[in-house]
């Protein structure tokens, strides 16, 4: 049996295929509210100071930062971390630790400006790095996150290949008939691989009319017909292959492997420092990161790998957990998708899940923009 459902005023309109697991999404928007932008989770500069970090990435950087921010007594409240491909994206939200509201001293702002452009430039490269304060609301952290490490190129490579893998493949290809570029994606599936790769095709400039997102469980494939803003297709092949690129980019940024390590304990300034630097001690690399603040209470997420970015000893660990606190560290290994078994045909139709693959409400996604009209 097929089932629809539909979101009011035209909005989204999706049909479900049980039998096939597969989604076909349309988009048919107002005129006057496509594209908008509403937020979602916005932080007002009322209550923070927001920072926003870009440059390559190294062992020991969140703690360097955090120590630093420490030392001149400003409490970190909330941040998002990112690596990928040497690189290294961080939003910050910050609070005064003496007043307990936003940083207002202009020459305390210069100073921690100052101070962390020269630990995000480092010794040996200062490519791309950059600290900005953050003025105004930022509608969505993760589509930032996204639009940053797009503006810092950490979709270029080395090796100029678009191999990816053994399962995993990219293809863009023109429809000349219907006036369509096609974008076809084949991956792991995983949460939030639809938003990634919506934001990374809006924020690159190209407008999606049709999609369809089919799965058997553990895959996932993408397929979308897109034109640019201007209404034209894809024209050439360094076109094509720099959105191959940059959806390979936008994949991998999410995805985790190693040892996630989550600490709820009370929440104090110097904390976030306190923690990485028993990492840094360690041995530990921190490569994605979220941190937040509820209440009085602190809950912080970490995905660490060693300084090379291979598994951690389970002895390092153990000295870890004894000095931050057995019972306030969790840790959970993160399978790597090369370790994942091939699905089964009878695990198929369990495992399957709309929410996991679109990561959260498709309504979200044309509030942030993501949805345009095909009128």
């Amino acid at each position: 049996m097929i089932t629809h459902q539909f979101f009011m005023n035209g909005v989204l309109t999706m049909a479900f295929f049980p039998s096939s697991q597969s989604i076909a999404i349309s988009h048919k928007l107002p005129r006057s509210r496509a594209g908008a932008i509403q937020p979602t989770t916005t932080t007002t500069a009322s209550k923070h100071t927001m920072i926003e970090l870009t440059g390559r990435d190294r062992p020991g950087l969140m703690s360097e930062i955090s120590a630093l921010l420490a030392q001149m007594h400003c409490n970190v409240v909330a941040a998002e971390l990112w690596t990928h491909n040497t690189r290294v994206a961080c939003l910050l939200y910050l609070t005064d630790g003496c007043t307990g509201g936003p940083i207002e001293d202009p020459v305390k702002l210069v100073r921690i400006k100052e101070s962390l452009s020269n630990v995000l430039k480092g010794h040996l490269d200062s490519k791309g790095a950059r600290m900005d304060f953050v003025t105004t609301g930022i509608t969505n952290s993760e589509r930032r996150l996204h639009q940053m490490m797009y503006a810092d190129r950490d979709y270029e490579r080395d090796e100029d290949d678009l191999e990816w893998g053994m399962n995993e493949k990219i293809t863009v290809n023109n429809c000349d008939e219907k006036g369509y570029s096609v974008v076809n994606v084949e991956c792991q599936n995983r949460s939030k691989l639809f938003f990634d790769t919506l934001c990374t095709l809006t924020d690159m400039q190209y407008v999606v009319f049709h999609g369809t997102i089919y799965s058997d469980g553990q895959r996932a494939f993408q397929e979308y017909y897109i034109r640019h803003s201007d209404g034209c297709t894809l024209s050439s092949e360094a076109e094509r292959r720099r959105v191959i690129k940059c959806l390979r980019a936008a994949i991998e940024r999410r995805v985790s492997e190693g040892l996630r390590l989550e600490l709820c304990t009370s929440d104090r300034v110097g904390l976030l420092s306190d923690v990485t630097r028993v990492f840094r001690e360690h041995g530990l690399s921190v490569t994605r990161a979220d941190v937040s603040t509820r209440g009085h209470s602190a809950i912080n997420v970490f995905y660490v790998t060693d300084t090379l970015g291979k598994p951690v000893d389970s002895k390092v660990i153990e000295a870890v957990k004894r000095e931050i606190g057995d019972k306030l560290l969790k840790v959970t290994e993160v399978l790597s998708c090369s370790s994942l078994p091939p699905p089964k045909e009878e695990q198929t139709r369990s495992r399957f899940s709309i929410g996991s693959l679109f990561g959260m409400p498709s309504l979200v996604l044309w509030n942030l923009g993501l949805m345009k009209s095909s009128s």
